[in-house]
């Protein structure tokens, strides 16, 4: 849409999507003047609660909170909530509650994104990749509402957003996840390195994605996948996610410079100064 003031929207499910694997870029562009914009599905009311003997009166008001939180970590504006609900997870999962993201149409879902993108008007979107992570349905639902909202708003004034990114997994990092507990096929919920278009370096900002992460306490005890990895485990992973954050590209109505991109703005008429 290019605009006077770049902007960035992200869009994902939970309270703590954003903090793992777009933390440092969301930090990185509002640093540069980027006005970023995040977009919350829901309030992760159905997720579990991973400090032993915790107990929270409403864990849709806490985890707001807590993202809340992060954002102020990661030195980006309040999110945005689509007021959709958890899903939840295998014991946890509700298949009765009707504005639960198992139980909408994507074509809903997509609705209020396009009525987001149309409100704010956004040069970039970064969204999940088409296996949502690791599968969870939450994150199938927003990638594919997402990525509909992109490929349905180019008729708007500007043309609509220009690019569209999804976070990258690639072969090694999806082993890495299996071998810490993740059952997933890592030659399908990750990626050839020659599908990264975008690698940033977030080192810059490991102390931001520390404190996002920390942000959100109810999902990082004792009993959370990083709570019980061994110390070798942590100290892999974190010098991954806290290094470099990968994209790939989801959708674009301009010609790419050059492949891989410098970042996410790159050859964006107007925006060149931000990924020099």
């Amino acid at each position: 849409m290019t605009s006077s003031v770049p902007t960035l929207l992200a869009v994902f499910a939970h309270p703590d999507d954003e903090a793992f694997s777009v933390g440092g870029t969301l930090t990185h562009y509002a640093r540069r003047g980027v006005r970023v914009i995040l977009a919350c599905a829901t309030r992760g009311e159905a997720g579990k609660i991973t400090v032993p003997g915790m107990t929270v009166d409403d864990l849709g008001a806490q985890r707001e909170a807590e993202l809340r939180a992060a954002c102020r970590a990661l030195e980006i504006a309040p999110p945005v909530f689509l007021d959709f609900h958890d899903s939840g997870r295998f014991e946890r999962t509700r298949h009765d509650d009707p504005k639960a993201l198992l139980n909408v149409t994507p074509l809903e879902v997509e609705h209020r994104i396009r009525a987001l993108i149309e409100d704010v008007r956004p040069d970039v979107m970064l969204t999940f990749d088409p296996h949502g992570g690791y599968g969870h349905i939450d994150h199938l639902q927003i990638h594919r509402a997402a990525s509909g909202a992109f490929f349905s708003t180019g008729h708007l004034a500007g043309g609509g957003p220009q690019r569209l990114y999804f976070t990258a997994l690639p072969h090694a990092a999806a082993q890495g996840l299996a071998r810490m507990g993740r059952d997933l096929d890592p030659m399908i919920y990750g990626v050839s390195e020659s599908t990264v278009a975008v690698r940033m370096n977030v080192a810059p900002y490991a102390e931001n994605k520390k404190a996002a992460l920390a942000a959100h306490g109810t999902q990082m005890g004792e009993q959370s996948l990083m709570g019980k990895m061994s110390e070798q485990e942590r100290a892999q992973m974190e010098a991954s996610f806290l290094s470099q954050e990968l994209f790939s590209v989801g959708g674009t109505r301009t010609a790419l410079p050059t492949f891989p991109l410098r970042g996410l703005f790159d050859g964006l008429s107007g925006f060149e100064a931000l990924d020099r």
